[in-house]
Order: structure tokens, then sequence, then C-alpha cells
């Protein structure tokens, strides 16, 4: 049988490993003898399905370590998704809820047992390994087109063996700009607790020098984010006070514009990009600099029994042991030998594949379809252009066109404005057809990102 989350994190002999968020650290060695939960609590949660609903990150790292093996099923739910959550405890089957001082206002409605997550060892504990049950672990989707899906995991599949070629010491201090109750930040939460290594948690309310800060201050050098944390992150002059050896971007299409600009902030960093989806798992990780990932990644059809990607009509399918259960309440779709269906579609350019967008993504012109990242690409390649974002605005007789937002380093005045997207639309109207090219371009002073850490995609 398995070992629990605590008893794989504690079975590191490693001095000076901590779990730091904005406001408190909690050192894991305090965690051998002690628990946040008092054992009657712990009594309490035993074999049953439990809800962690916290404001903030800290809480509910400390259930994850607490309830992992104890607990009969476990779901993971972000402040976002408060106006979801009776609709999730109906079709998770909890029972109980387990929040934070902040949060648990916002619960009382539901009628369920609140339980609130100290964020301290208080409580002596007898010390177990061993797992008494394998606990589910539901996560969420982002739930952009209305109530998010119930994605089942356990431990194992959420932390299987990744052959990334990533070799990572002991001792290491980990960050992510994501929330680590989701799949992205989860990934690099696990990394750090099971890796031996530490971990520094994003705020949501933090700005981005005050994180950096942190960072600086706790030695980190290992972060992880999507593109569009990146770069916002990049905006800031407090980006320079970290020097990652291991910079990680997932979540959203690494271009090679950000690539590039990730390299010469932090030259002695290793850089990847990851892909990954919540119900496929992580389907591999891209170290060469270059925006894609090599034809060879995709073994020929004839070698079915090893092969854990293939295209299907342009889209990307995954197979392996990081593949989630189930939905509750529904199976995922699966082929018959065992892919799941991404969703991304991918075109193959010379010894490459190059990530075309999401399918649901498209922006219909006329009838022709239009990848908004394509787009994206090109624009964030103009060396005055910091963040973009093309998206579909209704048209009389096309039903649609594109277009653009970008965020720009220039003043912001009428004539340099005018010069850079003159500019822009050249490099547009040299390198797609004429109903890809934006019509309309604005200027605008930040984009909005999705909690998930996404570029949001709205009108």
């Amino acid at each position: 049988m398995r070992q629990s989350l605590l008893g794989i994190t504690l079975g590191h002999d490693i001095p000076g490993r901590d779990i730091i968020s904005d406001r408190s650290t909690i050192s894991i060695a305090d965690l051998r003898a002690g628990s946040p939960l008092a054992s009657e609590t712990i009594e309490q949660v035993r074999g049953r399905c439990i809800l962690i609903a916290t404001e903030t990150q800290l809480p509910t790292v400390l259930a994850l370590l607490e309830l992992d093996g104890v607990a009969r099923r476990i779901v993971l739910a972000t402040p976002d998704l408060a106006p979801h959550l009776s609709g999730l405890i109906e079709l998770g089957q909890v029972d109980i809820i387990l929040t934070d001082a902040a949060f648990a206002p916002t619960l009382t409605r539901l009628g369920l047992p609140l339980i609130q997550m100290p964020i301290a060892v208080t409580a002596c504990r007898e010390f177990e390994t061993q797992p008494e049950v394998d606990t589910e672990w539901v996560l969420l989707t982002s739930g952009t087109t209305g109530r998010p899906k119930m994605v089942v995991h356990t431990l194992p599949s959420l932390s299987g063996p990744l052959n990334d070629g990533v070799s990572i010491p002991d001792g290491v201090r980990w960050s992510t700009f994501y929330d680590v109750r989701r799949y992205g930040g989860l990934q690099i939460l696990l990394r750090a607790l099971i890796g031996g290594g530490s971990i520094v948690l994003s705020s949501a309310s933090e700005p981005v020098s005050d994180f950096m800060g942190r960072l600086q201050r706790s030695n980190v050098t290992h972060i992880s984010g999507t593109p569009s944390h990146w770069r916002n992150a990049l905006l800031s002059p407090f980006s320079g006070l970290v020097s990652p050896a291991y910079v990680r971007l997932s979540g959203e299409i690494a271009d090679q514009a950000i690539l590039n600009r990730l390299r010469a902030q932090y030259p002695n960093a290793n850089i990847a990009h990851a892909f990954a989806a919540t119900e496929a798992g992580v389907g591999f990780d891209v170290r060469d600099g270059l925006a894609g990932f090599p034809v060879s990644f995709i073994p020929h059809p004839n070698d079915n029994q090893t092969m854990t990607m293939k295209l299907v009509d342009g889209t990307l399918w995954l197979r392996s042991s990081r593949v989630a259960n189930r939905y509750l309440g529904a199976d995922l779709p699966r082929s018959d030998d065992g892919f799941i269906d991404t969703g991304d579609l991918v075109e193959r350019r010379g010894d490459r594949f190059y990530f075309r967008g999401r399918r649901e993504g498209v922006i219909n012109v006329g009838g022709q379809k239009v990848y908004p990242e394509e787009i994206e690409d090109i624009i964030t390649r103009h060396p005055d252009v910091i963040m973009a974002r093309v998206w579909s605005r209704k048209n009389p007789i096309t039903g649609a066109v594109v277009a653009a937002d970008v965020v720009l380093r220039a003043p912001n005045d009428p004539q340099a404005t005018a010069t850079i997207i003159n500019s822009m639309k050249s490099a547009c109207q040299s390198a797609l057809p004429r109903h890809k090219v934006p019509a309309t371009w604005h200027r605008v002073e930040k984009i909005e990102m999705s909690a998930s850490g996404k570029l949001s995609r709205g009108a």
C-alpha cells in the first residue's frame, strides 16, 4: 500500500524545509511531532468526503497533508468558485467543509458542518506513514462556460513518474505564480513536498513587487507559472530580484517571444515549457528554448504499446499513468486504447509541431477558422509589445471579425501608439491571410487574467 502525502513528505530528513505564505511560515519538521488538527477533528473527518474551501492557500496545503489517506474524498475549491459550491457539494457527496476564518462566512448558508483549519502546529500526533484509504482528490476545471467539471485523481495519478529529464536536488526551494489548488500549481506543490523541497506560496492580492521580494528573501530558485504570469512579472522592475536556476511555463502556449524574454532576463536558468491538462495529466516538457515540440515526441503509430501521445485530425491526445480516473458523475472521454482528447490543436512545420490553439477557442470569420494564439504569436514578436490578446468582435456581415488588445512599452501618446500599431498591422498582413488580420486594435494598460492565471478571452 502506498504512503500518504504526509508520510512521503516527512520521509526526507532534510533540515530547513518550509511552507511559506505571505503571512506565515510552517516548518515541515514541526509536522513530524505535531498537527494543526486536534485528534478529535481527525476522527470527525476520517472516511468522510471533505470540501476544502479556504480564502488563502496555506490552510489548504496543511489540510492536504493531514487528510490524504484519512478522508475518503477531498474536493479542492478556490474562492472564485463560490457561486458553484452548492452543486459541487451535491455531486461530490460532501459531508464536511474545511475552511479558514476569512472564507467561513461565505459557507454558512450551505448547511454543512464547518471546520476551521488552523495555520499553526499545536496538537501532538502519533505519526503514521501508511494511509487508511486511497483518498480521491477532486480538482475542478476553470468553469468558464458554466459549472466546472469535477476531475477525480489520486495521489499516484497526480505525482506519478515524469520523465522530463530535469535533475532537481533535494532541498530545492520552489515557488509558483499559480494557486496550488489548481492543477498547474498543485503539480509544483507536490514536486516540492514529495521531492524534499520547500514551497513559497503566492497570494492573489499580493503585488508582483512584493512577491518577487519574498522569493528573493526565501532564496527560491525554481519558479513556475503560465506565460501570462511571466509576462506580467517581466513588466515589473522587481523581476530582476531573483536569479532562478529553473523557470517553468505551462497552462498556455509558450510562444517564442516569451521564451526569448525569459532567456534574456534569466540567462543562467534552465527554461522549460510543459504541456499538461487537469484530466490528462502532464504530457511532456520542452527544454531547448524553442516554441512547440520536436516531431520525435510523437512515436510512429506502429509503436502503439509505448505511445503516450498521438494526433487525431490535428488534435493532441495523451495517455499516461497521470490521466485522471474519471469525472464525478461521468466517464472521461477516452478512446478504446486509453487516450484522452486534450482539445489542443497542433500543426507540423518542418521537424517540429506547434500549437494552434484550443478547439473551442476558434473564431469563425465568414466561415473561415481563426486561432487567436496564431495571431498573438506574431504580434508579441514586436519589440514594443508586452502582451497581446486577440478576440472575436461581432460583425453583421461576416458574423465576427478579429480584434486585438495590446499592452505596449512605448510612451502612451497617440503618435507613438499609431506608429507601433501600423507596424504590427504590416507584420500581420505579411504573415497572415486577410481574414486573420485584426480589424480593430486597442492599446490597453493591462490585460486581465482568469483565476487560473490564463489570458482572459472574454470580449
